[in-house]
């Protein structure tokens, strides 16, 4: 088999949002497949439980495998890692994109949508990826950079500080990510 990348968003995002067309047409004309699957948003549709339904299709068909690259950004690191540590899914690499962890009080609805990705022993995902590689901002507007630092230094085999960087999102200049493709 070889190499396959899925790029995964975050609450209330969407497969072409912020730098994720952007990555998707870059790997793609590196001759590679890549899955940027379409997650459902909003109260009552985003949670751990339905998502993790949509990524074991992709999982029952083999598609995600010892091969794989899985990026994630922002609610997607920690959806992705407990995913993994349920399923006993080991993949080549992991790149996640202000990840976080059991963090409350962005708002009400990303608190009620967040909620039920979050779990304890994050660590325990280092055992199903050979690299984990997070990104993060020192200004990021929605979640604290003690929070994603935290984060990074439990599961990154290596960090990438970018500062000023936001939450390295369309909102704050992130249409592309060139820094990523170093990393795939």
């Amino acid at each position: 088999m070889k190499d396959n990348y899925f790029i995964i968003h975050g609450s209330f995002s969407s497969p072409y949002s912020n730098w994720f067309s952007w990555l998707s047409d870059f790997i793609v004309s590196e001759e590679k497949q890549v899955y940027v699957p379409d997650f459902p948003i909003g109260v009552g549709y985003q949670n751990y439980e339905n998502w993790s339904k949509l990524l074991k299709v992709y999982l029952d068909l083999g598609l995600i495998n010892e091969n794989t690259t899985i990026i994630g950004h922002s609610i997607a690191p920690i959806f992705i890692s407990k995913f993994l540590v349920e399923n006993k899914v080991k993949v080549k690499k992991l790149i996640f994109v202000c990840g976080f962890n059991n963090y409350l009080g962005i708002n009400e609805e990303y608190d009620a949508v967040n909620n039920s990705m979050y779990f304890d022993n994050i660590e325990n995902v280092k055992d199903y990826a050979n690299d984990i590689i997070c990104f993060y901002s020192d200004n990021d507007p929605y979640v604290k950079y003690e929070v994603e630092k935290e984060f990074a230094d439990k599961v990154a085999t290596q960090q990438i500080l970018l500062n000023g960087a936001g939450h390295i999102n369309a909102e704050s200049g992130y249409d592309t990510f060139e820094e990523i493709v170093t990393y795939l």
